[in-house]
């Protein structure tokens, strides 16, 4: 616990368990998206994929995190026909 302690000290916090679950969902839902796009020669839905996947290593709030991956996700859903 001491270890916790000392990364705090030093401004580093943990991801709340919120923010990993979106994570990894959005990061999920980007790799679909990108999937699809490439075998269906749609490049915008591939591109939003792939921000989809990158995009939680740039943000570190949990509303921030649910707001761009939901507008992501509405876009590549309107670019998939």
């Amino acid at each position: 616990m001491n270890e916790l302690a000392a990364l705090q000290s030093l401004g580093i916090e943990l991801p709340s368990p919120a923010y990993i679950f979106g994570a990894i969902v959005f990061g999920l839902i980007g790799f679909a998206a990108f999937r699809y796009g490439r075998k269906n020669e749609r490049p915008a839905t591939k591109w939003l994929g792939v921000a989809l996947m990158i995009y939680p290593y740039a943000v570190s709030s949990t509303v921030l995190l649910y707001a761009v991956g939901i507008a992501l996700c509405a876009g590549a859903w309107y670019t998939r026909e």
